[in-house]
């Protein structure tokens, strides 16, 4: 599956997973690797030519430039992310303990899948140009208003302001994957993340 298709569908099925995956969607699955071990700048449309299995001047035939690379990895993210959770907010009407137990189980398998992708969101947004960095901006704010529509159910009388304290932390908290290593299966990660999130967000609150 493409870097796209995770973005959209790794922690639930946005998007069909059927789909044979196309050269483009190899070359930026590479693409993301290295920018993500290396740093953007480090790579160059060579380096990601040579590991691809073609010419640097060939990728051009898929990508303008280095920079619609990290596009295409980047924005599909944040609009994959919205989709879901609303997807998995309108699943548990006047529920919000279950909503956001399936917000955190969408957000876990999404950060486990996509650990690179994570890595080059924390590093390299900034390289965006204007408005597709606008873009990723304003979909991950409504993201994060999805959470807080959530918390403020759950918790009567937290202001807005401080249950997205509570949902920024535990984006860090989940967010954490590219850092973990594989000591510990994936299995058990997901459960220790699912467990420390949620145990997080159910904490009192009161001052």
């Amino acid at each position: 599956m493409s870097v796209e298709q995770r973005a959209r569908g790794a922690a639930g099925g946005v998007t069909g997973t059927g789909r044979r995956r196309s050269r483009r969607d190899e070359i930026l699955e590479i693409a993301v690797g290295l920018f993500a071990s290396r740093g953007y700048h480090g790579v160059s449309m060579d380096d990601i030519g040579a590991a691809a299995g073609v010419t640097g001047p060939a990728l051009y035939h898929h990508f303008a430039g280095k920079e619609a690379m990290l596009v295409a990895a980047l924005v599909p993210v944040s609009e994959g992310l919205l989709d879901g959770g609303r997807e998995r907010a309108a699943g548990h009407p006047d529920d919000p303990r279950g909503t956001l137990e399936s917000l955190i189980d969408f957000h876990v398998e999404f950060a486990l899948a996509n650990p690179a992708v994570i890595a080059l969101h924390l590093h390299e947004l900034d390289r965006l140009p204007d408005e597709p960095r606008r873009r990723i901006r304003r979909l991950q704010r409504m993201y994060v208003e999805e959470w807080v529509t959530v918390l403020t159910a759950l918790h009567p009388g937290l202001p807005a302001s401080e249950a997205r304290v509570l949902a920024h932390a535990a984006f860090g908290l989940m967010n954490s994957t590219p850092f973990l290593g594989g000591e510990v299966d994936r299995r058990r990660r997901a459960a220790l993340l699912r467990a420390a999130t949620l145990a997080a967000l159910l904490a009192e609150t009161a001052a």
